[in-house]
């Protein structure tokens, strides 16, 4: 690899951990150039077109960015939104990750993808930044609002474990918590459980 494409190579992964192989062709980084990189290496082929600084310091939620690279349409949902949010113990095997309904589908052993309305992807959702990425995550609110709707796919403890938690650690208001319920259209599974947590 020649020391002009090596120091743009290594400028593009000072601040990111993790970068799709589009991006890098942006910088005039080609698929010869980063199959060169990893045989030094330099960079490592994580997924078809997703690469890695191969001394990378990566975080307890590198997989989150690497799915994120993987499905630039979707956001982290359900148990790995509640993972995140550090409203479960629980390590889900797979991401948990929402695209929009009638959009292509990716494939992959770690991911779990679900179908939200389109309408759904536009709210009670956050950007993060996570080893110089920014990743979409569902808010607290719209976590737990999403465990009560999906309660037969997370399991209905599941969903009241999160509202307990989120109202127990006060990170987020029951005016919230009910907005997004109206949203994902479980309002009423989820008043019940409101009340009785107040």
């Amino acid at each position: 690899m020649n020391p002009h494409k090596k120091k743009t190579l290594m400028d593009a992964f000072r601040k990111a951990t993790i970068l799709p192989s589009r991006q890098l062709e942006g910088m005039g980084l080609f698929r010869m150039d980063l199959r060169a990189a990893v045989s030094e290496g330099l960079i490592e082929r994580v997924t078809p077109g997703i690469y890695r600084r191969a001394d990378a310091d990566v975080t307890e939620n590198h997989s989150l960015v690497e799915a994120s690279e993987r499905v630039p349409s979707g956001v982290i949902c359900l148990l790995s939104a509640l993972r995140f949010h550090e409203l479960t113990t629980q390590a889900p095997p797979k991401i948990w990750i929402a695209v929009p309904r009638r959009s292509w589908i990716p494939k992959g052993p770690m991911l779990r993808v679900l179908q939200f309305a389109p309408g759904s992807m536009r709210t009670g959702i956050e950007e993060h930044e996570i080893e110089g990425r920014v990743v979409r995550v569902t808010s607290i609110a719209r976590t737990v609002a999403d465990c009560f709707k999906f309660r037969s796919k997370v399991g209905l403890d599941v969903a009241i474990e999160a509202l307990r938690e989120a109202r127990r650690m006060r990170r987020c208001s029951v005016d919230e918590i009910m907005a997004q319920a109206r949203v994902c259209r479980v309002a009423n599974v989820i008043r019940p459980y409101l009340e009785a947590l107040s």
